[in-house]
C-alpha cells in the first residue's frame, strides 16, 4: 500500500515492523497477551506515535489495543459507529491496524467519558481472562481505565506494561537516530533565525514566533518555544507563551529554548542566551562554568551508569562550587516525547544505555542572572558522542 502524500515524514514500514516484533517478543517473555494505551497530545504522547506513527493531538484521545498475536485496534476522534477493517499494510495512513473505530468524545463533555472505552470493549472481550498491560496510565483517562476494569476486563489480570515498552522505545534504531539528528539541525536554524531578528521593541513572544515559523517550515509538527528577557543583573525564568508579553530593551539578555519535534516527529532541544548589547565578562565567565557543569555530567553518562548516582554527583559538584543544586530535571532522554526516560535524577531506576538520545541542560541562577546551556547527544559505546546541535556554544552578542 502506497503511503498518502498528506503524511509528513512517515517512518518506514520496516521500522514499524521492528518495533512491533521487539515489543511482542517482550510481551511473550512477560506473559502479557495484549497492551492498552491512550494518549491525547503529541508533546507527551509518544506511546501512540511509537506504535502507529500517528500523533495524538489537541486533547483528542487516541486509544491503541496491541495484541501479542494480531494487528492493532485503533480508536480515535470521528463520527459515531464508524468501523473500518484494514489489511496489515494499511490504507495509506494507518499501518498494522486491523480495525479502526471512531467516536465523537470530548474531555469537556463529561457524559462522553466512556465512549472510547465502550468501543475498546468490542476488541477486549476476547481478553476477558487474559493478562493485560496498561501502558502510560498517567495519561490514560480514569474513566476509560475504570470502565474496562468493570466490564470487558473485569476478570483479567491487569499489569503495568509501561516499563516493558520503555525499555525498547528509549533505544534508538539507525532510522530513528537519523530523524533525531534532523531535528537538531532544524533547531540550529530556528535559533539562528530568532537571534538574527531580535531587537529592542519586540516582545518575547514575537522572537519565539520566529523560531516556531522556521521550525514549521522545515518539518516540525509540534513543540514548545520557551523564552524570557530581563535586564542584566536580574534573573530570567523560561516561560510559556502566556508569560511572554515583556518588551525587550537595549542591554537586556534573552534566553530561548527551542524544544520541538522535527521531520519524523522526534524531539531534541536547543537552549541559548543572547544579549542586546555587550556581554559582560562576568556573564561569559559564568557560562564557562556552566559548560564545565555539563561536561561533568557528560563524562558520567556511560552505558550502565546509574541515573541516581549521576544526579547525586552533579549536585555535589554544584554545591562544592557554590552554585544552586538541581531540584527538578536537568538531564533526560528524548524521543517521541519532550521528556522521555531515563530521567537523570534520584528516582529513576533505568540505567544509561547505548543509542539513547539524551539532552543535558544545566540551568541555574547565580549572582542575579540565569546561566544555562542545552544540547542533545547520542550515547555511544563509551559515552556521549559528538554534540548533535551545531549552534555555537556561546552567549550571542546582538549589536
Amino acid at each position: 500500500m502506497q503511503l498518502s502524500e498528506r503524511l509528513s515524514y512517515p517512518i518506514s514500514m520496516a521500522e514499524l515492523e521492528r518495533r512491533w516484533a521487539a515489543v511482542r517478543k517482550a510481551m511473550d517473555e512477560a506473559g502479557i497477551d495484549v497492551l492498552v494505551m491512550q494518549n491525547n497530545n503529541d508533546h507527551m504522547g509518544g506511546y501512540v506515535k511509537y506504535f502507529t506513527d500517528l500523533p495524538a493531538t489537541n486533547g483528542y484521545p487516541v486509544t491503541v489495543i496491541f495484541p501479542r498475536d494480531d494487528d492493532m485496534t485503533l480508536i480515535g476522534q470521528g463520527p459515531f459507529d464508524k468501523r473500518q477493517d484494514l489489511p496489515h499494510a494499511g490504507d495509506g495512513v494507518r499501518r498494522g491496524v486491523k480495525t479502526w473505530l471512531t467516536t465523537p468524545s470530548y474531555a469537556s463533555a463529561h457524559y462522553t467519558a466512556v465512549y472510547d472505552a465502550k468501543l475498546a470493549d468490542t476488541t477486549l472481550q476476547k481478553y476477558g481472562k487474559a493478562t493485560v498491560g496498561f501502558v502510560g496510565t498517567y495519561q490514560m483517562s480514569v474513566a476509560v481505565a475504570d470502565h474496562l476494569r468493570q466490564n470487558s476486563l473485569k476478570d483479567a489480570k491487569i499489569v503495568d506494561g509501561s516499563d516493558l515498552v520503555d525499555q525498547i522505545k528509549v533505544i534508538k534504531s539507525p532510522e530513528e537516530i537519523a530523524a533525531v539528528t534532523a531535528t537538531a539541525k532544524v533547531q540550529d536554524g530556528a535559533m539562528k533565525a530568532a537571534f538574527a531578528t531580535i531587537k529592542p521593541g519586540m516582545r518575547d513572544t514575537e522572537v519565539a514566533a520566529i523560531a516556531q515559523e522556521y521550525s514549521q517550515r522545515h518539518g516540525s509538527e509540534n513543540g514548545i518555544y520557551l523564552c524570557a528577557s530581563a535586564p542584566l543583573g536580574a534573573p530570567a525564568q523560561l516561560a510559556q507563551r502566556h508569560y511572554q508579553n515583556r518588551t525587550l530593551k537595549e542591554g537586556d539578555y534573552f534566553v530561548l529554548l527551542v524544544e520541538d519535534s522535527g521531520p519524523g516527529g522526534f524531539y531534541t532541544e536547543l537552549g541559548r542566551t543572547c544579549v542586546l548589547g555587550k556581554v559582560p565578562e562576568q556573564m561569559k565567565d559564568e557560562f564557562q562554568f556552566t559548560l564545565q557543569a555539563r561536561r561533568f555530567t557528560l563524562d558520567r553518562l556511560t552505558p550502565g551508569a546509574s541515573c541516581s548516582q549521576v544526579w547525586a554527583e552533579y549536585n555535589d559538584f554544584m554545591k562544592k562550587n557554590g552554585r544552586p543544586q538541581e531540584s527538578r530535571l536537568y538531564c533526560h532522554g528524548q524521543g517521541y516525547d519532550l521528556v522521555e526516560r531515563p530521567l537523570v535524577r534520584h528516582d529513576e531506576p533505568m540505567q544509561i544505555k547505548k543509542n539513547m538520545n539524551i539532552v543535558v541542560h544545566p540551568t541555574y541562577v547565580h549572582n542575579g542572572m540565569m546561566s544555562w546551556v542545552c544540547d542533545n547527544y547520542m550515547i555511544e559505546d563509551n559515552g556521549p558522542g559528538p554534540r548533535l546541535h551545531a549552534f555555537p556554544e556561546e552567549i550571542v552578542e546582538i549589536r
